[in-house]
């Protein structure tokens, strides 16, 4: 259903197969899921402050929303503004963590480059669909 959707919709020369969305966020998921989990046992354990978890947490909320916006109730304007807020707390993020952990902060960049691109991405689709 999601990919018919998808599919129907009029999408820029740049858009990649949606079979390649499944994989690139399978990595990116467990990117998330290793680098993320050790901010938060940190910020829990106190070794870094706890104000530093807030931006990954609401990255967790606005990247867990998106599907539901954009394939749920199909609301592409709202899955547009979801993703560059996906973006911004990712950013944020990671310019937090840099001085506690540059390691963690580098392990994003394949995160970053992703929702980078896929912001244009929805964007531009968010665009060429407007009625």
């Amino acid at each position: 259903m999601e990919y018919e959707y998808y599919q129907s919709l009029t999408q820029p020369s740049f858009a990649p197969p949606p079979e390649i969305f499944g994989p690139v966020w399978s990595i990116l998921y467990a990117i998330i899921a290793i680098t993320f989990g050790i901010v938060f046992y940190r910020a829990f354990k106190g070794s870094i402050p706890r104000f530093i978890a807030l931006p990954f947490i609401l990255n967790l909320v606005f990247n867990a929303a998106f599907t539901p916006l954009q394939f749920g109730i199909r609301n592409m304007l709202f899955a547009s503004i979801d993703i560059v807020l996906v973006l911004i707390t990712l950013v944020w993020a990671m310019w937090w963590i840099y001085p506690y952990s540059r390691k963690i902060c580098y392990w994003q960049i394949p995160y970053l480059l992703w929702v980078s691109f896929a912001t244009v991405l929805q964007i531009s689709i968010t665009v060429m669909n407007a009625n």
